[in-house]
């Protein structure tokens, strides 16, 4: 009995080992043939899976996203901060009081750099274009000869203002002067005739300059503006005026470029 067992034993061993063998020696040339065609196409999957693996085009935009995200936040807390500073400057909110006997309506678009003047006077349509100016005499920071900071250059930082003066008569020809207010005076810088038709005619004969005009022909056109209001005295008020206007017109700039950021 226990010969036949052992026997018995010995077949199924020598069976499982040719059945072993035949299953090895049919599958070992699919092997192969697997592994050669993956080398044949080695050179394609080298440069094509390393680039995804470097380069996942979810983890790029989400890279690119998170970046604007924290670019944007960064712009909106600054500009936040730079509201909040106008908000808490002295000036803000405080209303400009005209002057005694101040004798022009005052024409301010919001969005726009210049004010408008108007006013009738004896059968004439007198207009004022305001500008800004923060030019200086000299320029500051500038040191002197011996290398020392001048300690002058703060007061001779002149602010100026710049006015464009159009008196009309009717339908004819108007004079249109250009000219500086500062807190001393007031600076014709030129002066012209024109037309409506052709204002801005450049071969249109318009006298010398204004500084080579007989000095008593220049007295008689800073008084013939004087008598029509536009005078040095002027300066004071207007340069108030444009200062706060300055502060309203940047704050809302400082909010749509907000809200723009925001969106």
């Amino acid at each position: 009995m226990p010969s036949s067992i052992a026997s018995s034993l010995l077949c199924r061993t020598l069976r499982l080992s040719r059945s072993s063998s035949r299953f090895f020696g049919h599958c070992q040339p699919l092997f192969y043939s697997s592994l050669a065609s993956s080398r044949s196409s080695s050179p394609l999957i080298r440069s094509v899976v390393p680039q995804i693996l470097r380069n996942p085009p979810s983890l790029l935009s989400f890279r690119f996203a998170s970046s604007k995200v924290s670019a944007d936040e960064n712009l909106k807390r600054v500009l936040d901060s730079e509201i909040n500073c106008v908000l808490q400057s002295n000036t803000h909110g405080q209303e400009i009081e005209l002057p005694d006997g101040f004798p022009f309506e005052i024409i301010d678009n919001p969005g726009n750099q210049t004010v408008i003047l108007k006013r009738e006077f004896a059968g004439e349509n007198i207009q004022v274009t305001v500008f800004m100016n923060l030019d200086a005499e000299g320029d500051l920071g500038e040191n002197d000869e011996d290398g020392s900071e001048d300690d002058n250059n703060e007061s001779s930082f002149q602010p100026t203002i710049s006015v464009v003066v159009s008196i009309e008569k009717g339908e004819g020809p108007f004079l249109e002067f250009s000219c500086n207010l500062n807190a001393d005076e007031l600076e014709i810088e030129s002066m012209a005739l024109k037309k409506h038709d052709a204002p801005d005619d450049q071969g249109a004969y318009q006298g010398p300059e204004f500084s080579d005009l007989d000095e008593n022909l220049q007295k008689a056109l800073h008084k013939y503006l004087a008598v029509r209001g536009i005078k040095g005295s002027l300066f004071d008020f207007l340069h108030e005026y444009m200062m706060s206007k300055d502060e309203k017109e940047y704050l809302a700039w400082l909010k749509n470029l907000k809200e723009f950021v925001g969106k």
